[in-house]
């Protein structure tokens, strides 16, 4: 999961303005509407699809980092495995993209103290030079405090910056403020002088196991070479360097970039009476390369094509259900290009966006379904009464706050207008395995993804077989 700070305020204000900007109600949910969304939730309840996708795709292809040849064999994999489901129109949109592949690291405390560090590498970082670097670490208690320091002044240093272990919270809220310091760190620490930048991994677990995830390109590069440490090896560089004595450390990289291709897999559940009308289902193909991305987000595609699936199981629905395994979410890119979100922007005109009804991403695991959030305006009315009379028995409550962006794959959607619903997941345990080699298929609780499709299935049916147009709410004033 790669979050955009800034394609996310954009789509906020995207979805502010054409709630703004277009007046009336959403259309009451009938009966028959409400009884098939009910049948088609029970129905998923019992769902073996889910499990049989991600247990495939992770058993056959393992990590898929974006642009790899298991990414690019894992894309036309699930394809195959659509049409067998049943979907239509299924294709494969290729697009270019910078690759990453990490290669070979190490890190060392030496000197007075020698001891190993597990690190990991973070994405779309360069490699070291042969013989790796060695130099004195500099600790920072925050980015803020980095930022601070003149610069030139780490000139032969280590930027080393630990703000602190992430809570685990339901929503994942923690996650954020972590993403920015492995975001921008590397380049503040290039400006301030240093020769490398480390950092404690954006985690809420304590295993000796570090997540790593990707970085910020900066006029077209990473300027210089970045890792995260696992929770206790953090601990360890922290107390050392507290004792006052100077703390060196030998790092080595044979990180690397190259020039590939990546790829969204795209099939439809086709409507009806409404073809042209689209709800689309996101998640994301590609993987980090420590784990086989069973929860981030082998999961995700998972919970969508059972939903969508389940849905054609009841019956066609007026409007089209599509599903989009996208490509590249998890890595920055030296332009900006977008991932593979921005490429299925790009394939649309201007009629095919105004054609887009709904949309939703599953990128977040696979436990437990606790809470909906409908697009801006949306949050009471009879389409939320219904919404909650079909998922309050599964432990789905409605949420007040409205969704405005999504996530990084549907995110250049949503900015062009299309409204988004959240599905929101328990995130308490997500990111103790989030981008590390603990990320496996073992993770995932049969009965809780089974709840994700119930939930995602149901409330897809209350849209997809009725008139109700989220683009025609206006919030209450």
């Amino acid at each position: 999961m790669f979050v955009s700070v800034r394609r996310s305020a954009l789509a906020a204000v995207s979805v502010l303005s054409l709630g703004a900007a277009i007046a009336g109600p959403a259309m009451a949910q009938d009966a028959a509407t409400i009884r098939a969304a009910i049948s088609v939730r029970d129905a998923a309840l019992t769902d073996t699809v889910a499990m049989d996708y991600v247990t495939q795709l992770t058993t056959r292809f393992g990590p898929r980092p974006a642009g790899s040849a298991s990414e690019t064999a894992a894309a036309e994999w699930a394809a195959d495995h659509m049409r067998e489901l049943g979907f239509k129109n299924v294709h494969i949109q290729a697009f270019p993209l910078v690759g990453w592949e990490r290669g070979q690291e190490s890190a060392s405390i030496v000197g007075a103290n020698p001891q190993r560090l597990v690190v990991a590498a973070l994405g779309h970082s360069p490699g070291t030079p042969v013989g790796g670097i060695e130099a004195e670490v500099v600790r920072f208690a925050s980015l803020e405090d980095l930022q601070s320091v003149p610069d030139g002044s780490l000139a032969g240093k280590i930027a080393y910056v630990d703000a602190g272990q992430m809570v685990a919270m339901q929503s994942g809220a923690g996650y954020g403020p972590l993403t920015r310091i492995r975001g921008a760190g590397p380049a503040v620490a290039a400006q301030k002088g240093a020769l490398a930048f480390i950092m404690r991994s954006a985690g809420s677990d304590e295993h000796r196991m570090p997540h790593t995830g990707t970085t910020r390109y900066v006029n077209g590069v990473v300027p210089l070479p970045g890792f995260a440490l696992s929770a206790p090896d953090a601990d360890q560089l922290s107390r050392l360097v507290s004792y006052g004595d100077p703390v060196r450390i030998h790092l080595s990289s044979t990180a690397h970039t190259y020039e590939t291709t990546s790829h969204n897999v795209i099939g439809d559940m086709p409507g009806r009476s409404r073809p042209e009308e689209v709800i689309v289902l996101g998640s994301h193909m590609d993987s980090w390369d420590l784990g086989t991305g069973a929860i981030d987000d082998g999961a995700g595609g998972a919970i969508t094509i059972a939903a969508a699936k389940a849905i054609a199981e009841q019956g066609r629905t007026a409007r089209t259900v599509r599903v989009i395994l996208y490509g590249s979410e998890e890595v920055a890119q030296p332009t900006d290009t977008g991932n593979g979100g921005g490429a299925y922007l790009r394939s649309l005109s201007a009629e095919d966006i105004a054609n887009h009804v709904f949309t939703g991403e599953s990128d977040f695991g696979a436990d437990r379904v606790y809470a909906l959030q409908l697009p801006v305006g949306a949050q009471t009315g009879t389409f939320a009464d219904a919404a909650n009379r079909v998922l309050y028995p599964i432990g789905v409550l409605r949420s007040n706050v409205p969704e405005t962006e999504g996530g990084a794959d549907i995110g250049p959607i949503v900015e062009a207008g299309v409204p988004v619903f959240g599905l929101k997941q328990d995130g308490l345990r997500y990111f103790d395995l989030h981008h590390t080699a603990d990320d496996t298929l073992d993770k995932i609780d049969p009965e809780q993804l089974r709840q994700n499709v119930a939930a995602w299935a149901a409330l897809v049916w209350l849209v997809a077989d009725s008139d109700v147009d989220f683009r025609a709410i206006r919030p209450a004033e």
